[in-house]
């Protein structure tokens, strides 16, 4: 056997790290994005969609219904009103159904459109985008800003600075009076606000809320939507081949490469190069600062400011529009987009049912709310007229916005006597508390207990009859 056996040295070679490993960073700092103005049909849309919501959002806590605030969520006093309807903690349900409704809304539209919530509607974008209009009128456009920053700190420098972050501050500090509005009068806190005299909780809130819209929109901006928006972590579940996202034709545009508008399409084809002339425009305009061109990534919001970028580009260059546009998986690949889908539809029809339980709950809801509590001090005594009484605390629940007489009387009861005031008038959303007793004979009892209702009811404006029956127990101990 002269044959040697081969082997492979394994030794382990020494790996020899560089001494200043241990001091550099596992990560790298995060480069501020310069968003370029862009002008488009996407830009008009989503310029339209985000005044509206700031128009709404600005009018609602000024509107006001009867005498009052229209809407006004007063968590000290848990009532919620909204025009003619106040809701209480016992309407959980309306609230449930309405936040059920607004998530299979959302995943209804994201499996649809992708993130154009994010892009066209989120409160974070609608704001950054209206700090960045503040940053651009006073320092200038994208390059001018660059340069400027990378200036040392001289007079003009001061002043620009100065006057951005003054107006962030102002449009940060009538935002948050506007939030705050909603959970308190808020013509009353303007008032006491700029006048120093409200309250240290209410002033604590206005300038939290200050401070965090200054701070997301000014600072942090990307941020909120790739590390602490969880909307764009679990996007990717409703996604599917058929959903409209912003992306970019690669077929069509690679292999990249500057060219002159002079170019013939055979010199363009004869170099191999496609429609994207590299101009960067697409990433300069993205508010979260992705190139496109490397596919679906989740930090796009679907806000469309690349494909009017693309398309401004491509109209000068005189090659055809919607290099990046809003298109599906399918589309790209050359096939047709399949609207009438398992999973679209599954959203539809649960968004229908769940929109229908929500207005049935609303059309059903009774603006009267009855409690009744027995006296835990003696389950039952007997009177002078030797009638076995029970004592109770009844509470009425107006809730309604108007002044209403409650009608209130006992049954179940054999010969009962009801002692207290047959008759109350309660405030719209006032809780009235009255204390009352019920009486029979003994003849009429049996030892143990014996169910009664008490029956409570009003008459509203329309004439319609609204009426609560609240059951409780009547106790007899034989003693």
């Amino acid at each position: 056997m002269s044959e040697k056996i081969r082997i492979k040295d394994v030794t382990p070679v020494k790996i020899v790290k560089p001494k200043d490993a241990s001091t550099k960073p596992n990560y790298s700092a995060r480069s501020r994005i310069y968003v370029r103005a862009v002008q488009g049909t996407f830009e008009n849309i989503r310029r339209f969609f985000g005044l509206i919501f700031l128009g709404t959002f600005a009018l609602i806590p000024w509107l006001q219904y009867q005498g009052q605030q229209a809407v006004l969520l007063d968590i000290a006093e848990q009532r919620f009103s909204f025009f003619a309807i106040t809701l209480w903690p016992q309407d959980l349900t309306i609230l449930a159904y309405t936040l059920i409704v607004s998530a299979f809304a959302l995943f209804f539209i994201t499996t649809f459109a992708g993130r154009v919530w994010c892009g066209f509607m989120c409160p974070q974008t609608t704001w950054t985008f209206i700090f960045i209009w503040f940053e651009e009128k006073i320092e200038g456009a994208r390059n001018k800003r660059m340069k400027l920053d990378e200036r040392k700190m001289d007079v003009d420098k001061f002043i620009r600075k100065s006057l951005k972050h003054l107006s962030w501050i102002t449009v940060a500090l009538l935002t948050s009076l506007t939030f705050v509005g909603y959970f308190t009068p808020i013509d009353e806190l303007f008032v006491d606000f700029f006048t120093f005299d409200t309250g240290f909780w209410v002033a604590f809130w206005v300038l939290f809320f200050t401070f965090c819209t200054y701070a997301n929109a000014g600072y942090m901006r990307e941020i909120m939507c790739t590390h602490m928006c969880p909307y764009a972590r679990f996007q990717s579940a409703m996604f599917d081949k058929d959903t409209y996202t912003v992306a970019y034709n690669a077929q069509r545009g690679e292999k990249r490469g500057p060219r002159t508008r002079k170019m013939t399409p055979e010199q363009v084809q004869e170099k191999g190069l496609g429609d994207c002339i590299d101009c960067n425009l697409c990433v300069q305009v993205c508010p979260t600062g992705i190139d496109i061109r490397n596919g679906l990534q989740y930090e796009c919001i679907n806000c469309g400011a690349c494909v009017d970028a693309c398309n401004g580009v491509m109209e000068k260059m005189g090659y055809e529009k919607n290099l990046i546009s809003f298109t599906s998986e399918h589309e790209l690949k050359g096939g047709t987009t399949k609207i009438f889908r398992s999973k679209l539809v599954g959203y539809a029809i649960v968004l229908v049912v769940m929109s229908g339980l929500l207005i049935a709950d609303i059309a059903m809801r009774v603006p009267l709310e009855v409690d009744i509590i027995r006296d835990r001090n003696s389950l039952d005594r007997e009177t002078n007229q030797g009638l076995i009484e029970n004592v109770y605390t009844l509470k009425i629940l107006n809730k309604s916005q108007q002044l209403r007489t409650y009608t209130i009387d006992v049954k179940g009861l054999v010969n009962a006597r009801y002692f207290g005031d047959a008759e109350v008038v309660v405030s719209g959303g006032e809780v009235f508390t009255l204390p009352i007793s019920v009486a029979t004979e003994p003849e009429n009892l049996e030892v143990g207990t014996q169910k009664i209702r008490f029956h409570v009811s009003t008459v509203d404006d329309n004439g319609d009859i609204i009426e609560v029956e609240e059951p409780t127990t009547f106790i007899f101990t034989g003693v």
